[in-house]
């Protein structure tokens, strides 16, 4: 049985949930409330010290960090997230990055919510988001070509670190006028079942 743990609104746990849709893998969603500090509990540390999500039971391992956990099940699934090419794994992995690395880190609601306070209230909420996260899809879109996705014409890790941060774009505000060619790309892929699927708005949140 393969037991993910995660929150609907994780953008890390999203990753994961396009990926084993898309690897055709059924799945049981154990939520674990963020807002609530449910990672925190005794329980969850002891499968990711870190208490983050997600945490993946799977093959009778306990996978922790959403890049891993899809890295993983693309080398025992063959499930095409990475090329095969080293050069075109190198491609598709800096894009992937550009999001995972770059602006998701800085975006994550504990850093948000610290400068927030530490700024005593010159920063909001809503400019951090947006500021950073307009910046990095600046960035993104100059780093795409022509493709169908964000790297030839599958379903690739770049993709499955842009849907969340797209869904994040959105919620915050982010005008995404100026980023014709991931616009593109997201029309592609929220047509896909796996990723419908695996959107906040259906995902289980207790």
């Amino acid at each position: 049985m393969t037991t993910l743990y995660d929150y609907w609104r994780s953008s890390a746990s999203y990753r994961v949930r396009i990926a084993l849709g898309l690897a055709g893998m059924p799945w049981d969603s154990v939520p674990i409330n963020l807002v609530e500090g449910q990672q925190r509990s005794a329980a969850h540390l002891a499968r990711n010290p870190q208490g983050l999500v997600p945490a993946l039971e799977l093959d009778g391992l306990n996978l922790t960090q959403s890049l891993a956990i899809i890295e993983y099940l693309d080398e025992t699934r063959d499930c095409g997230f990475l090329p095969k090419d080293p050069a075109e794994r190198a491609r598709v992995r800096a894009l992937a990055y550009s999001i995972a690395m770059e602006v998701h880190p800085v975006c994550n609601l504990r850093v948000a919510k610290q400068a927030v306070t530490a700024s005593g209230g010159t920063i909001t909420m809503e400019g951090w988001m947006q500021h950073f996260i307009e910046a990095g899809l600046k960035d993104f879109e100059a780093m795409l070509g022509e493709d169908t996705y964000c790297f030839g014409d599958t379903v690739t890790l770049a993709d499955l670190c842009l849907v969340p941060q797209v869904y994040n774009a959105r919620r915050w505000g982010v005008d995404l006028t100026p980023f014709p060619r991931l616009s593109g790309i997201m029309e592609r892929l929220e047509a896909l079942p796996a990723v419908q699927a695996a959107h906040p708005d259906v995902t289980p949140k207790d």
